[in-house]
């Protein structure tokens, strides 16, 4: 009788096992990159993420990392069949960078010249708050925000040079509050929400990984390898943090206890900003390598690359869109790309 009660169970596992695999397949992607151009020369798309409306929302820094200037200042909306809508920043020269969804249903944005977080509608309604942060402005925060589990944004402010080495929080009404990161001069670079209700964030000088409570409370873990130059993090889907290391060509995973394992990718391509994708990977771009990478969390880790069609294109941003793609920027090719 027991025999056949753990028979009967077995066969219920395998049929859901079935399921499960048929679902992945379902969300499997081939690699195909299509690209969208920006209608602004020189917009330098940034960040990028998905809206809640269906559509992905992206920032046009006017800058790119190669030093060119141009247009931009503004911050573009992009529908999954790649029809682009760019909205204006009052603020002239805001170079706005990391961008999210709120848990208001408005798209929250850090503008790194001005000091200002902002606020955009998905009707292109722009609003504009000024931190009370000295020495904010010019604090080049690369990185990016994102919603808290306590229903607030959370950002980064960093810059060694004028020792603005905090973690920011503004509530959707405008209240702001900064956490000191305990090393100095670490240079925060991109937050992230994790698993476990906390903050999790890049030190890109500091070669560590930060994790900060809605409460305020920093903890640091140290990266193993030397000068890694930790760059993006993300919540994985195995429960863990999956982190980049641009200066050490790895791909990183950190456990909420702070247990960190490292994964080397493609020597020289310089892993940046990363994302979880509907398949059960980890996506990134490689900027020196102008490619979209692919990692396995699996046992198997299994690296995948596709090149960019666009001749330096330098991705940047990467996002799961709505439709179950990944979509990234391409700060210097001046287009927003999307992987199916």
């Amino acid at each position: 009788m027991k025999h056949r009660h753990f028979s009967h169970r077995l066969s219920l596992f395998a049929g859901l096992l079935s399921l499960l695999c048929a679902v992945t397949a379902a969300w499997a992607l081939s690699g195909k990159i299509i690209e969208f151009p920006v209608p602004t020369a020189n917009s330098g798309p940034f960040g990028i993420t998905a809206g809640p409306d269906g559509n992905l929302w992206f920032t046009e820094a006017g800058f790119t990392l190669g030093g060119v200037t141009g247009g931009g200042h503004k911050i573009g909306r992009i529908t999954t069949a790649g029809s682009i809508t760019e909205f204006s920043i009052p603020t002239a020269g805001s170079f706005p960078v990391g961008i999210t969804a709120g848990p208001d249903g408005n798209l929250w944005f850090i503008e790194a010249l001005t000091g200002n977080i902002g606020r955009i509608t998905t009707t292109g309604v722009v609003t504009e708050f000024p931190t009370p942060f000295t020495g904010f402005e010019g604090s080049f925060p690369f990185g990016t925000i994102t919603p808290g589990s306590d229903g607030a944004l959370w950002f980064v402010l960093s810059n060694a040079n004028v020792h603005n080495n905090n973690i920011g929080r503004i509530t959707t009404a405008g209240a702001f509050t900064a956490f000191p990161v305990p090393t100095a001069n670490s240079e925060p670079f991109v937050i992230t929400a994790g698993p476990d209700g906390a903050l999790w964030f890049t030190e890109l000088n500091a070669n560590k990984i930060g994790r900060i409570t809605t409460a305020g409370v920093i903890t640091e873990f140290s990266i193993p390898t030397a000068n890694s130059g930790p760059a993006g993090i993300t919540a994985g889907p195995d429960g863990a943090l999956w982190f980049t290391e641009t200066g050490g060509d790895k791909v990183g995973r950190i456990t909420t206890a702070g247990v960190i394992t490292e994964f080397p990718v493609t020597a020289g391509s310089a892993p940046a900003f990363i994302t979880a994708g509907p398949d059960g990977n980890l996506w990134f771009i490689e900027f020196n390598s102008n490619k979209i990478g692919r990692f396995s969390p699996t046992p198997s880790h299994k690296l995948s690359e596709f090149p960019v069609p666009t001749a330096n294109s330098e991705p940047f941003g990467i996002t799961e869109g709505p439709d179950g793609n990944i979509w990234f920027t391409e700060n210097a090719g001046n287009k927003i790309g999307l992987l199916h």
